[in-house]
């Protein structure tokens, strides 16, 4: 069990970091920037996130999954809060997230509000296949040159 009266807020981020998105399990919700705050007192541990996108169906699979890591890490006192104002945007996304996105088969957001290019084969020659995608929050792509599909992560 962890003695919470010495617990950092930089730990309790560092556990965070090993928790997955269920939907892209390859980024962990603090790439992901579903994770807001953590604020560590003598007497609880306090999480706040934010979810994706209103409705977001993960959010209450990554609140449990949070409660699991900290539980797992010796957390007795957690309070989880979900603040929806302002809302999650694609620049809430770390650099390190987005590296990830792409070496896992998604294009990254652009400001563009396409893919810079294909995450498979780097070729710039892509089309929209639909706007809708494998999740709400990606659209369907296809590259030119290697004719695969790959997802695109919406710009938010």
């Amino acid at each position: 069990m962890v003695d919470e009266s010495q617990l950092k807020e930089s730990q309790v981020w560092a556990w965070l970091e090993s928790v997955p998105d269920p939907e892209i399990p390859v980024i962990s919700v603090v790439d992901l920037g579903v994770v807001r705050e953590v604020t560590v007192n003598a007497d609880k541990v306090t999480v706040t996130i934010t979810p994706t996108y209103s409705g977001c169906p993960a959010m209450s699979v990554i609140a449990t999954d949070i409660e699991a890591e900290l539980k797992k890490q010796g957390v007795t006192s957690l309070e989880l809060n979900t603040k929806i104002a302002p809302p999650w945007t694609t620049d809430w996304l770390s650099e390190k997230g987005r590296a990830l996105l792409e070496e896992y088969g998604i294009a990254p957001p652009r400001a563009a509000g396409t893919p810079e290019h294909c995450p498979l084969c780097k070729s710039g020659s892509v089309e929209k296949v639909s706007q809708f995608g494998s999740t709400p929050c990606k659209a369907q792509w296809r590259c030119l040159d290697c004719l695969e599909p790959f997802d695109y992560f919406k710009c938010i």
